[in-house]
């Protein structure tokens, strides 16, 4: 019983127990998402537990999503503007509204000369009243108005859309950052080790006096410099963990577990389609282009509100009243105690004859207003087929790029393979060995920023078009 009480006191309040909003009686709010990242198949309703070991992509995603300042900020503005469609609704509903007063009367005549003329009041006076109003007819200013208030909340719509598209991307980008600052970590340590052996073997050979203390100099030389590598890239794995752990709301010093950077999609084939068709496609539909094409429209309703506004409006008005204020016959004669009532309905016709010309300057403004839409419009649609086509670009190039840098790491790891056994048996010397060293640790780096490039633009270019979705993380 208590709890169906609960439930009840909570419609009436306009919330649930849970905190969602639940009395929406001109259904305002019907399709507005319960969680700030309504993307479709999103696996959780932004609830989390532990970090998982090691970190996906779709998780680093969703929690961004979910917990991102900019998206929650993007979900309460459309479920403002849906509140803002509801009050343009209800313009379409009859207004009721009461009114009571209780007053103390306490009021004195003394008339000179003439005290039979004098009189007295000391009395309670209560009135109560209930008055109601309905425009019939505007001219369509509550229908601008509505359309307005509607193309506003699917300008909004888009709006989040796009915003979680471009949070998406760049939770993306970071999360590859991170991934590729961890794989340049392990070929730091790679390039020591290997710069420790080679300083090893460069030291034997002196002793042996079989190579001149030059080599084993150099050697040395080299170790220190790899090892000063592998402390900065120490410092850019934290420096870029951090930053993928403050796109998930949490602290930058929390540990986080990546995938190592040879796991995941590979390269392969792009997209299918030509560039003409995804130029074609994304100058329509966009989020981008769709929120401007949103505001464009609402921008137009907007015109006609405000000429539908300066119209006359037809509405029906009624009232009821009742009182006790006390009734006399006239001066000197005591009061009586009364009651009095008073009804009537009918119709009421305004219309603006005059406002100081202030009307035209209105439309002319809301016409301005349009215009300036439109021209948005106009640079979304450019700006979304610029991204589409440098996004696509740097794909084409990415891939060709990671083939390109997989032929030069396996060339690299041989020519080292063979410098080293050249230097062991006494036939290569120093330089030779070191400068396999260094071009070996320069591919392997390559190699790995390569690869996390390739997969950043595959997502930049999904998101370019507005397709992002966790069907691309799940390819990835």
């Amino acid at each position: 019983m208590s709890k169906r009480i609960l439930v009840c006191a909570s419609a009436l309040a306009g919330f649930s127990p849970h905190g969602v909003l639940a009395f929406d009686p001109l259904m305002a709010m019907r399709d507005i998402s319960g969680t700030a990242a309504p993307l479709p198949r999103m696996s959780s309703s932004c609830e989390f537990g532990t970090l998982g070991d090691p970190l996906t992509l779709r998780e680093a995603v969703e929690r961004s999503l979910c917990s991102n300042p900019k998206t929650r900020e993007a979900w309460a503005n459309v479920k403002e503007q849906a509140a803002a469609v509801g009050v343009a609704r209800a313009a379409f509903l009859p207004t009721v509204q009461g009114n009571w007063q209780g007053v103390r009367d306490d009021s004195l005549t003394d008339v000179s000369n003439h005290p039979n003329l004098s009189s007295e009041t000391l009395a309670t006076v209560r009135s109560e009243s209930v008055s109601l109003s309905w425009t019939l007819y505007d001219f369509g200013a509550r229908s601008a108005a509505l359309a307005n208030a509607s193309a506003l909340l699917a300008a909004l719509k888009a709006t989040q859309d796009a915003t979680l598209q471009t949070t998406f991307i760049n939770v993306s980008k970071d999360y590859y950052a991170a991934q590729a600052a961890a794989g340049a970590l392990s070929a730091a340590n790679d390039v020591e080790r290997m710069a420790a052996d080679s300083m090893k073997a460069a030291q034997a050979r002196v002793d042996k006096g079989i190579a001149p203390i030059s080599d084993a100099l150099q050697s040395q030389t080299a170790h220190e410099q790899a090892a000063v590598s592998l402390i900065k890239a120490r410092g850019a794995l934290k420096t870029a963990i951090g930053t993928l752990a403050s796109d998930m709301d949490l602290s930058p010093n929390v540990p986080l577990q990546l995938p190592v950077v040879n796991s995941g999609a590979q390269p392969d084939a792009a997209f299918s389609e030509s560039i003409d068709d995804l130029l074609d496609a994304v100058r329509r539909t966009h989020p981008a282009v769709l929120a401007a094409q949103a505001q464009l429209d609402a921008a137009l309703a907007k015109v006609k509100q405000t000429r539908a506004e300066g119209l006359p409006s037809f509405s029906l008005v009624s009232k009821y009243s009742r009182n006790n204020q006390p009734a006399s016959l006239g001066l000197g004669v005591p009061e009586y105690p009364a009651t009095g009532h008073e009804w009537y309905v009918g119709f009421q016709l305004t219309i603006p004859f005059f406002e100081g010309f202030g009307r035209v300057y209105k439309v002319q403004q809301a016409e301005a207003q349009a215009e300036q839409q439109r021209d948005a419009l106009n640079e979304a649609q450019q700006q979304a087929g610029l991204d589409v086509w440098t996004a696509y670009q740097t794909l084409e190039t990415s891939t060709d790029t990671v083939r390109s840098d997989a032929a030069l790491l396996d060339i690299a790891r041989r020519s080292f393979s063979a410098s080293e056994r050249r230097y062991q048996v006494g036939v290569g010397n120093i330089l030779e060995l070191l400068n396999a060293q260094s071009a070996l640790a320069n591919a392997e780096q390559q190699h790995v920023q390569a690869l996390t490039d390739w997969r950043a633009a595959r997502l930049r270019l999904a998101g370019s078009l507005g397709r992002l979705d966790f069907d691309n993380v799940r390819k990835q």
